[in-house]
């Protein structure tokens, strides 16, 4: 049981039913494989691609699908129900190259771009973590200097999700001598390019297959003057603007892992037999079924509450609500998942049973686009303005 939130459109909810579907049949069958053996699935990008959903944010002068927050967010709920790597990637996707041409692009670089995300085959990453800044990202080292009429990059960057199959890679260097975020600015770099190269792929606990990361380290990568979106010093901006919009995306994700772990809670509770029957009318399992349905529809209300905000253009508050939001569904997913285990008993925790994945993989939202202790400190200091 779950609900769809009373101000969805009717627009909306043909394509929740329609993503919902796809999942079920493009999702749910591969989800545990490709998470055991950490295989990136090639056969679904075409797939996703034809859905509209590796370029959701083009918009549609460019050929792209312009799609609003919510319907991202009902997309990325109904594919993280059955694997939370595949709809990370339709948001990094959009995170890597669409959102900050959206922010700050030229019209030469959208003309550029644009078309090409539009196809929905091309894989995009962002770059912004490196080993001395991650919760404090404006600390970052990588350096991009002035050559001609072109950019020299050199540094390195680690944990860049989908970094191992990109196509294109969004690198946020220092350019001028300005104090921390002033002086980062924002690149588009060509994955092939001499001197791009990628460490080897990461081992995660979980959040496996269709998100793998890695390492990428930059050797006088030459970059033309038209690979920075944005101005000089403007790429830190650009990328707060690309996770705060990026935030209720990863909670959808979230709340998705924990409706896919109650689903599975129930399903087993109900088929399976103690004491003479179904452990479902234990009154203990109860109790824990009904907290965790409550802890998703709270976080479901919020997130749909925020995304709508967004698409109206209700900006008034937004930063706050957007890490309000990440860290309720994000910590709601830990806990759904957590007690899912227990539900199934000593099946929850085989790797046969995929509440085992889904626990692996929710710890994950309570730690990227920004810790939930950051998160907090973000809430209190809008709440002290």
């Amino acid at each position: 049981m779950s609900y769809t939130p009373i101000h969805f459109s009717e627009d909306d909810r043909i394509f929740q039913a329609q993503i919902r579907l796809f999942a079920e049949r493009e999702v749910a069958p591969i989800a545990d494989e490709i998470d055991h053996e950490d295989r990136f699935p090639d056969e679904v990008i075409p797939k996703f691609g034809d859905m509209g959903l590796l370029q959701w944010s083009v918009p549609e002068a460019y050929g792209g699908p312009e799609g609003s927050l919510t319907k991202l967010c009902i997309a990325r709920e109904e594919l993280a129900r059955y694997s939370l790597s595949l709809s990370v990637m339709v948001g990094e996707n959009g995170n890597g190259m669409a959102l900050p041409l959206l922010f700050a692009g030229t019209e030469a670089q959208k003309q550029k771009y644009f078309p090409i995300l539009a196809k929905g085959r091309t894989l995009v990453a962002f770059a912004l973590s490196e080993p001395e800044a991650g919760s404090d990202a404006a600390a970052l080292r990588t350096r991009a200097v002035r050559d001609g009429d072109d950019w020299l990059i050199n540094g390195s960057k680690i944990f860049v999700t989908c970094g191992p199959v990109a196509d294109y890679v969004l690198v946020l260097a220092r350019t001028n001598d300005a104090p921390r975020a002033k002086g980062v600015s924002a690149f588009i770099v060509d994955t092939t390019l001499p001197g791009v190269t990628r460490g080897s792929k990461n081992k995660k606990m979980g959040y496996n297959g269709a998100t793998p990361n890695c390492d990428f380290f930059f050797e006088d990568v030459r970059v033309s003057a038209d690979a920075m979106v944005g101005g000089d010093g403007e790429g830190f901006t650009i990328a707060m603007k690309c996770m705060e919009f990026n935030r209720p995306a990863m909670s959808a994700s979230a709340v998705g892992v924990a409706q896919g772990a109650l689903d599975q809670a129930i399903a087993f509770a109900k088929g399976r037999e103690q004491f003479g029957k179904a452990i479902a009318e234990f009154q203990g399992l109860q109790f824990m079924m009904a907290d965790i349905a409550m802890q998703i529809e709270a976080a479901r209300a919020l997130l749909y509450e925020v995304t709508a905000r967004y698409d109206l253009g209700d900006m008034d508050g937004y930063g706050g609500l957007s890490a309000m939001v990440k860290t309720l569904c994000s910590d709601a997913a830990m806990k759904a998942t957590t007690d899912a285990v227990q539900i199934l008993g000593g099946y929850g925790y085989m790797k046969e049973f995929p509440v085992e994945r889904m626990m692996r993989d929710a710890k994950v939202t309570q730690i990227f686009e920004g810790t939930n202790q950051i998160q907090r400190m973000l809430i209190a200091r809008e709440l002290l303005k």
